[in-house]
């Protein structure tokens, strides 16, 4: 069976953080994303900010793990 997470997140209190970073990126990438619906943004712009999500995630988890 596979997993269904969707957009769930693992740690609740964390999805404030999250949903900041999201916007944060949008607007460093000149993307519009508002609050809301957002289905008139391209599938490329939608996964330009989520991987640029994950690219930034990832660079802090290395920070932390080096102990900068």
């Amino acid at each position: 069976m596979a997993n269904s997470n969707g957009n769930r997140t693992n740690i609740p209190e964390a999805r404030g953080a999250l949903d900041n970073m999201k916007f944060e990126i949008a607007r460093e990438l000149g993307i519009n994303l508002k609050q809301g619906y957002n289905g008139d943004l391209t599938s490329r712009e939608n996964g330009y900010v989520g991987g640029y999500m994950v690219k930034r995630m990832i660079e802090q988890a290395e920070q932390q793990m080096s102990g900068k």
